[in-house]
């Protein structure tokens, strides 16, 4: 498989730069190649993209996009520019998709332009296709860092990103059992009927509904647990208080 590339044509920023190297890391893009940038300072990139040192030693510095892009099977050029040339024209999903296909040839490169002015029309004109990101009509302009890092998320995605899982909780804890969720119930019964809150409600529906909340949720273990804990605290409470509860409901299936 080729490698996926990031080539910024003409940058002026320092800052963009960096923050572009850190988007490349960020999102598993194999390098960045630079066409004129108006102020290289490796030492500077990486102190703006910090732990990406790896990354800036193969940025590689080139006099024109041809030269940047030779080895390349395919290239797609960002533009927030409308264009009445026949050209083929991507939204950022279908372009990253494209792109991580194309790398299945060999290396393929998304190409963004100057800050001020974008890319010319005749290096528009020499990539493989265009991608435009869907923005203000009236106030089109993104800053470059900021198309870089949807481009990039879009090749993470297309990379099958999105299938990668979330880490568990480092104590995974246990589901909750029926037996656990029935005292759940009864405890918030009694806390309830504490605060006299069936005093105008029908007991059995608010509880259905309560019953209905806490099984939506699926809680686990832990969380039913500090739930259960909730309902005692507002007896021993309204105990420690000098109100005197309904009798304590035993532990067992709450009246439905």
């Amino acid at each position: 498989m080729g490698s996926l590339i990031l080539v910024l044509v003409a940058p002026q920023d320092i800052v963009n730069i960096g923050s572009a190297v850190r988007i490349a890391k960020n999102f598993g893009l194999d390098q960045v190649r630079l066409v004129q940038p108006e102020i290289f300072d490796p030492w500077r990139i990486e102190g703006i993209a910090h732990n990406t040192g790896d990354l800036v030693e193969r940025i590689t510095l080139h006099d024109t996009l041809a030269d940047a892009v030779r080895d390349c099977v395919w290239t797609l050029a960002l533009t927030a520019r409308e264009r009445t040339a026949k050209r083929t024209v991507f939204r950022p999903g279908a372009a990253a998709a494209q792109l991580v296909a194309q790398t299945e040839r060999g290396p393929a490169a998304f190409v963004v332009g100057r800050e001020d002015k974008g890319l010319t029309n005749e290096e528009l004109d020499s990539c493989s296709a265009l991608v435009t990101i869907p923005t203000n009509p009236s106030y089109r302009s993104l800053n470059l860092a900021q198309a870089v890092a949807i481009m990039a998320y879009e090749t993470m995605l297309a990379r099958g990103g999105e299938r990668r899982p979330i880490k568990p909780p480092r104590k995974a804890a246990e589901p909750a059992s029926m037996e656990l969720l029935e005292r759940v119930f009864a405890d918030w019964q009694r806390a309830l009927g504490a605060i006299e809150f069936f005093k105008t409600r029908q007991t059995e529906h608010v509880m259905r509904s309560w019953r209905e909340i806490v099984h939506r949720a699926e809680l686990d273990a832990r969380e039913a647990s500090l739930v259960r804990a909730m309902g005692i605290e507002v007896v021993r409470f309204l105990e420690r208080k000098g109100v005197n509860p309904p009798e304590a409901v035993e532990d067992g299936p709450a009246p439905r």
